[in-house]
């Protein structure tokens, strides 16, 4: 059994002496796992740095079997993210994100998003924005999305402003008064074009945190990633 293709290093860990065992987001494969032979290597160690973009190849002998890598460096973005720390916090968190993908199993949508993410220039308040856009896509892909287009309780599609922390479906805003204490707010960016504030960003994490941790954590006895906290109160720090 034999493939190429261009991937993603969402994650690496050590294998036996001197080998590691790779995790590589594929197009059309989805997240594909691969022994590499001699990868704690010097020469390869500033290749094999999550973020990197790489020319993969994968041989097995049959479908099932973990099989082996090959690789070759086509972006190097690493040494780049390590110079600017919010984006690199990012490219930790949406790669960690990647790896809850069930294996081999194609996500090309959240693939690009997350290239993007990690080649995206502009403001950290944008940055923060696309990282909870990409939480938001993630919950779709996994099978829990949320359903923001109309309200729960009136069915109207207009004034939009919180969701329903148990049903993820959207609430009016003159549907949510009496329930304010126990709704999630909104922000208006993640259902228009509106243009996202410190405190809107601040907001749809809480939003995406929420429906992470209910469906997907705590479901899997896991944590949230560790950078994510500190993340989030980088890029929702209003600005001087």
């Amino acid at each position: 059994m034999q493939w190429d293709g261009e991937g993603l290093i969402v994650g690496v860990r050590r294998h036996g002496e001197s080998s590691v065992i790779a995790e590589v987001m594929v197009e059309g494969r989805g997240r594909h796992l691969g022994l590499i032979r001699g990868g704690r290597s010097s020469k390869l160690a500033a290749t094999l740095q999550p973020g990197n973009s790489v020319q993969v190849s994968w041989r097995a002998r049959l479908e099932e079997h973990l099989g082996t890598f090959t690789l070759e460096l086509l972006e190097a973005r690493a040494a780049g993210l390590i110079a600017d720390r919010v984006k690199l916090y990012a490219s930790q968190i949406v790669c960690e994100h990647l790896r809850l993908l069930p294996e081999r199993d194609p996500h090309d949508r959240l693939l690009g998003l997350a290239i993007r993410i990690l080649d995206q220039e502009g403001s950290v308040l944008e940055l923060g924005a696309s990282v909870v856009r990409f939480e938001l896509i993630l919950l779709d892909e996994l099978g829990f999305g949320l359903d923001l287009s109309s309200c729960a309780a009136t069915g109207t599609t207009r004034d939009l402003t919180h969701v329903s922390p148990k049903s993820g479906r959207a609430v009016s805003r003159a549907a949510a008064e009496p329930y304010l204490p126990r709704l999630l707010r909104l922000p208006p960016f993640l259902i228009s074009s509106a243009d996202p504030t410190a405190e809107d960003v601040g907001a749809a994490f809480t939003l995406t945190g929420h429906f992470l941790d209910m469906h997907v954590w705590l479901a899997r006895q896991l944590e949230p990633p560790a950078i994510r906290e500190t993340f989030i109160e980088l890029v929702s720090k209003p600005a001087d």
